[in-house]
């Protein structure tokens, strides 16, 4: 098993980066999901659940850690500060700042009670301190299972993108296989993760992207074949530095 590919989100919701290596730190990966845009009337994080149009942004640090935002329409917005909120105010129709997640105590954010349907209730849940993650440091998720899903509903696209991995390892053959490293200590360059708990997925995953189309069937398939779930949360219990084909293994 080896290392594919490495993702950071450094601002929730938008669109990633890919990474030739990553630095794993106890609470997440450096740079990931380290920003995010508050909504100012109702004090919530905005999260592609919500407010869709967030998926046809793309967000990166330049090389002082600076967050910049790109807009679909090319736009270069460098935030933080009342120019950029204004900007992404105007964007997104409503009164929203740029954050970063050391400045918010508790990050409210809020998911569909049905994730194929935007008229059900709006569920709100609290974030971890310290990072705009939704349950634990980091995403992890294999080629088996987009594979196996893919073999399920194969006119979808089970791109990586749409799923918003930190780490992709390639596995041989086809099935959920990482639901089976839940518990046990995966070993990834000079970091250690462990896995907690499976993903359950949302709205999210139905989201338009760039080259990628609405489709709910992305969720229903989960839903029918998985529980929902797809990927497993997993916690970093030794920091490290992580690279593209490292070996992973497991005790």
């Amino acid at each position: 098993m080896r290392v594919v590919e490495l993702w950071r989100h450094p601002v929730k919701s938008l669109q990633g980066e890919q990474c030739s290596w990553a630095e794993l730190e106890s609470d997440g990966m450096v740079g990931d999901r380290g920003w995010a845009i508050l909504d100012q009337t109702t004090g919530k994080i905005l999260t592609a659940r919500r407010a869709p149009a967030l998926l046809l942004a793309a967000g990166h640090l330049d090389g002082d850690g600076v967050p910049v935002i790109e807009l679909p329409d090319g736009t270069r917005v460098e935030g933080p500060g009342d120019a950029a909120d204004e900007r992404l105010s105007t964007w997104l129709g409503r009164s929203v700042g740029l954050v970063p997640a050391r400045a918010v105590d508790v990050a409210v954010a809020e998911f569909f009670e049905d994730a194929t349907d935007d008229t059900s209730r709006a569920i709100s849940w609290e974030m971890p301190q310290g990072r705009f993650v939704d349950a634990e440091p980091l995403l992890v998720l294999t080629t088996a299972s987009l594979r196996h899903a893919a073999g399920l509903y194969p006119t979808g696209t089970w791109t990586t993108r749409r799923f918003r991995p930190n780490i992709v390892v390639d596995v041989d053959g086809e099935g959920w296989i990482e639901d089976a490293w839940l518990q046990r200590e995966l070993r990834i360059g000079t970091a250690t993760i462990v896995p907690v708990a499976q993903c359950v997925r949302c709205t999210m995953v139905t989201r338009p992207q760039p080259g990628l189309e609405h489709d709910v069937d992305i969720f229903r398939t989960l839903a029918r074949h998985h529980g929902g779930t797809f990927g497993v949360w997993s916690a970093v219990t030794t920091p490290g530095v992580v690279r593209i084909d490292d070996a992973v293994t497991i005790d």
